[in-house]
Formats: C-alpha cells, structure tokens, sequence
C-alpha cells in the first residue's frame, strides 16, 4: 500500500539561482520566483514546509510593467503617525528602491505566516548586475 510522502525541513536540499530582471514584466517574474521560493517546482512540495530554494534577482532597476502602471501603480505605506501615509508611484520608487518593488509583489505572493516569513528570507535582490552570491554557484532560472 502506498502512502503519502510528507517533507521534513530537515531534507530540504536548497539550491541556489539566479534570475535577471532586465526586461522582464514584473508580475510574470514575481509568479516564478515565488514558485521557487515555496518549492512548488519539486515534486517534494509539502504546503506546510519550507522546501524551496534560494532565488538571487539582479538588475532589478530595469523591470519593466505593461501600461501606464509606470506612472498609475502606487505604493502607500504609513508612518505610525496621524496623517502619516506616503505614497510613491512605480516610476519614483524604480529610482529609489527597485529592490523593494519586487520584493512587495513576491511577498504578496507567498503565505502571510511564519512559513512565509521563512520564504521570503530567501529572496536576495539587487538593483544591478553584481551580487556576492559567486560561491554558491547559482543556476540561471528561465522565466
């Protein structure tokens, strides 16, 4: 009789890739560095454990998005204090902080629990083409 095979955190073998966002549109590359994040891509996936790998985004300056999100797309966060909102558009925050652009849109992507918060640590991004991830040997991932 067969049984079903649930994963141990402690047999997760991670590995290591790297993904160049230079033209690519954000979203398509938000779903599949999220899918690598969870570990959806091995046939191991168990939901409830971290069985995914590491995932090293380079030129994240230069994502691109469809439309006229460039200048329409806001992101608002809250200071703590009263009448604290800030809001940016995509176009100001790709100036300032490309990193954190993908990294909100893989974050909204991947479980709002302790288990995601152990995902998303995996997640390393870089606004150019260097990264200091050369020992690990990543592999480049197709989107």
């Amino acid at each position: 009789m067969n049984t079903t095979y649930s994963a141990k955190k402690e047999d997760a073998q991670r590995a290591w890739f790297v993904v160049d966002a230079e033209g690519q549109t954000l979203g398509k590359l938000a779903v599949k560095v999220a899918s690598v994040l969870r570990g959806k891509h091995r046939p191991t996936f168990t939901p409830h454990v971290d069985t995914g790998d590491f995932v090293v985004v380079i030129n994240a300056e230069k994502i691109q998005v469809s439309g006229k999100k460039r200048d329409q797309k806001l992101y608002r966060h809250h200071t703590g204090f009263p009448g604290g909102i800030k809001t940016r558009t995509f176009r100001q925050m790709q100036e300032k902080h490309p990193d954190r652009i993908i990294k909100k849109a893989v974050k909204g992507m991947i479980p709002h629990t302790r288990l995601g918060n152990e995902q998303i640590k995996k997640l390393k991004i870089y606004a150019g083409a260097e990264h200091p991830h050369q020992a690990q040997q990543p592999q480049p991932l197709t989107i």
